[in-house]
């Protein structure tokens, strides 16, 4: 995905892609997960939310799904164990490296690396199946 992004007509009602909130089932098996995997440093947290600050500022807040429900309500959220709905992709230097280190963590793959027509990709699940990507 090395392509330029398309200009934007002015005036774009968006600024930018800021955050994106996941809603987990234990907190600090999540807080750990995403620090020892992404290795993103912590830009707050407290009982009920941890968010990780990853490159192009951009946050991955891990709140409770107790916690969860003041923001989505009416909605309801989902409960364990249901069908992945999206993908988060990182695009990384190297997908193989990174997947050997992954390896040494036990991290369990969805996919191991392989080529794919817009590049190499491999992809794994967090402890509540949020599906991540990496790509080269």
């Amino acid at each position: 995905m090395d392509d330029p992004a398309p200009e934007t007509p002015e005036p774009a009602w968006a600024k930018r892609f800021y955050a994106v909130t996941l809603f987990v089932d234990d907190l600090a098996k999540s807080r750990n997960f995403y620090r020892d995997v992404f290795q993103a440093p912590i830009a707050n947290e407290d009982a009920t939310s941890c968010a990780f600050l990853f490159p192009g500022t951009v946050y991955v807040n891990l709140v409770t799904t107790e916690s969860a429900r003041e923001y989505i309500a009416p909605a309801a959220v989902g409960p364990p164990g249901t069908p992945a709905r999206s993908l988060l992709t990182l695009q990384v230097e190297d997908v193989d490296a990174v997947c050997e280190r992954l390896d040494a963590l036990g991290i369990e793959f969805l996919s191991r690396p392989a080529d794919r027509p817009w590049g190499r990709i491999a992809t794994f699940a967090d402890p509540n199946g949020h599906c991540w990507e990496l790509t080269d």
